[in-house]
C-alpha cells in the first residue's frame, strides 16, 4: 500500500486531475503544488521559503501531491509520471485557462488571473521534453516507484493497481 504518491508531469498533463480521483480512491488528502510554487499576483516565493513549505508537506503520514517537485518524488512512495505530448498540453491549458483567464482558478492563490501567466505557460510546455523531462526519466530509471505513464490504458491498468 502506497502512502505518499507524487504525480509529476508537465502543464496540462491531467495531473491534479488525476491527484484528485487517486485521493478519492484511496482516501487520502490531496495537495497541489500550485498554492506553494506561486504567491498572490502570480509571484515566485523565495527558494529557502518555497523548500520549507514543501518540506511540511512531505513529512505527513499519507498525501498524494500533484507537481513537479524533486522534494516530493525522493519522498514518494509511488511517482506516476504523466507524459503527455505537448500538443495535448497545450490544448488542455488552453481549455482550462480559458474559463479563469482573469481570475484564479481553484488551487491557486489570489490575484492569479491566467492572462497573467500565459508566456511563462507556454515556455513550461514547450521547455518541459528538454529540460525537465530528462531529469525524471534518469530518476526513474530502474527505480520500482515510478510509472511512467504515456497511454491512457497504462493509466486504467495504475488506478485499477491502486484500487485493489
Amino acid at each position: 500500500m502506497f502512502r505518499r504518491i507524487n504525480i509529476t508531469g508537465n502543464a496540462g498533463a491531467g495531473k491534479s486531475t488525476l491527484a484528485s480521483e487517486i485521493g478519492k480512491l484511496l482516501d487520502m488528502p490531496t495537495y497541489g503544488l500550485d498554492s506553494i510554487l506561486w504567491q498572490p499576483g502570480w509571484k515566485e516565493p523565495e527558494p529557502d521559503e518555497r523548500r520549507h513549505l514543501i518540506q511540511q508537506l512531505v513529512v505527513k503520514d499519507t498525501w498524494v501531491i500533484d507537481g513537479v517537485s524533486g522534494i516530493i518524488r525522493e519522498a514518494a512512495d509511488l511517482v506516476i509520471f504523466l507524459d503527455v505530448p505537448r500538443r495535448i498540453c497545450l490544448y488542455r491549458c488552453v481549455k482550462r485557462n480559458w474559463r479563469y483567464m482573469f481570475h484564479s482558478r481553484p488551487g491557486l492563490p489570489d490575484h492569479c488571473p491566467e492572462i497573467m501567466i500565459i508566456p511563462t505557460l507556454l515556455k513550461i510546455i514547450w521547455g518541459f521534453p528538454k529540460t525537465v523531462k530528462p531529469i525524471i526519466m534518469s530518476e526513474a530509471h530502474g527505480s520500482q516507484k515510478y510509472k511512467h505513464v504515456t497511454s491512457n490504458t497504462q493509466l486504467e491498468s495504475i488506478c485499477a493497481e491502486l484500487a485493489t
